[in-house]
């Protein structure tokens, strides 16, 4: 038996006005996946603790098994492994945002999705500029890299900036959560002033600003922590597998887990992602040498983030043709039977644009085996399935059958 999880990233939602109180994977059209549902089980997952941010660091340990409140470190050492960029156990790694400020107000958490090629002009500018032998910016895709602090402190308070849209920046900006965080956290807003006078006209900025773009004209530090210790999944379950993601925190998530990066060209972890590429890179690992694939889709936690209902809908859609059709085609063809899951790391509704702690739906679906009574895949739906609803480390010991 070989595994897959096909993990649609914040693809859970809540009931929406627009839609008739419906949710957008209710209003959505997802033959496939609901084929999957027919012929498997259903259940709701708990994946973040009621004491730990709705994050996807958090949620996407979860799902692999793994006990967040022992091993959960940040997104940046996360990060940080997927750059390859090697950290000592005193390091404080951190992401870093580059995001636009508008009237002293968080604009927005991804600086208008800048493109890579012109974030990595900025990053190299900051690290000409602040960077230094105990300090460094660490260039990484679009909006999202990393800063590394050397015997920084992780007793500090962050605050996510797709959490805050719309509120004065001053009103969140670091906080010491003890004393021993007090040096840190006021080098850190310093780092945050001193970029913004920096970033404010840089040519990349200036050109953005003409275009009609959102400038990047700020960083903004979050998600601190030190290089954590986990068993890999090849340890704990004799599994050998592999990672497929356009998202760097899921990379190094991978890494850490003991899973080989599969890359694919095209893929940005939005909308306009190559889902074909991914589905493909999947199939392929499947029939090579891999027991395991984890196959992460980001768009639709954009989407979220964004406030954009018809835009989610329309990325679960393409999940479900441009990724999961081909995958239970191919897979159906393998000689070894294939077991599917299929799950949201967490919810992001659009209405709040920000993650949530909501318990997820999920299926999973074993050849074979005889199914619930669960016809479609939704967030009320599967609240009737077979699996009830669960937590810990049950989703993958059930899937993996340990």
């Amino acid at each position: 038996m070989k595994y897959i999880i096909i993990l649609g990233d914040g693809m859970s939602d809540r009931p929406i006005e627009s839609l008739g109180g419906r949710t957008p994977l209710m209003v959505a059209d997802i033959p496939n996946i609901d084929s999957l549902c027919t012929g498997g089980r259903c259940g709701k997952f708990v994946t973040v603790p009621p004491d730990m941010p709705p994050g996807s660091a958090v949620a996407n340990l979860a799902v692999l098994g793994y006990n967040p409140a022992l091993v959960f470190q940040g997104r940046g050492v996360l990060e940080a492994a997927s750059m390859g960029v090697e950290l000592e156990y005193s390091d404080l790694a951190m992401r870093c945002n580059l995001i636009c400020i508008e009237n002293r107000r968080i604009k927005n958490h991804s600086a208008g999705h800048i493109s890579t090629a012109e974030s990595h002009q900025l990053i190299e500018t900051l690290n000409e500029q602040l960077g230094s032998d105990i300090m460094r910016f660490y260039p990484g895709v679009s909006y999202r890299h990393l800063f590394v602090l050397k015997d920084g402190s992780d007793a500090i308070s962050c605050t996510p900036p797709h959490d805050v849209p719309g509120t004065y920046f001053a009103e969140v900006m670091i906080n010491a959560s003890d004393l021993e965080g007090d040096k840190t956290s006021a080098l850190l807003n310093v780092l945050i002033l001193r970029s913004q006078e920096i970033l404010k006209d840089h040519p990349v900025n200036l050109k953005r600003i003409s275009e009609g773009k959102d400038p990047a004209n700020s960083v903004w530090f979050w998600s601190p922590g030190h290089k954590p210790e986990m068993k890999t999944l090849t340890e704990l379950y004799g599994i050998k597998g592999a990672v497929i993601s356009a998202v760097d925190l899921v990379k190094g998530l991978g890494i850490y887990a003991g899973m080989d990066v599969i890359e694919v060209e095209g893929a940005t972890g939005l909308y306009d992602t190559n889902y074909e590429g991914k589905a493909q890179a999947a199939i392929d690992a499947l029939k090579g040498d891999y027991d395991f694939v984890y196959l992460h889709v980001e768009a639709t936690d954009e989407a979220g983030h964004e406030g954009d209902v018809d835009l989610k809908i329309r990325t679960i859609e393409y999940l479900d043709r441009r990724i999961v059709k081909s995958i239970i085609e191919e897979t159906g063809k393998m000689n070894e039977d294939v077991a599917i899951a299929i799950t949201p790391d967490h919810a992001t509704p659009c209405d709040v644009r920000t993650h949530v702690h909501d318990p997820v739906p999920f299926l999973i679906y074993y050849p074979g085996e005889k199914p619930d009574d669960v016809l479609c895949y939704d967030e009320f739906s599967t609240e009737k399935g077979s699996f009830g609803t669960i937590e810990g480390d049950t989703f993958i010991r059930t899937l993996l059958n340990r």
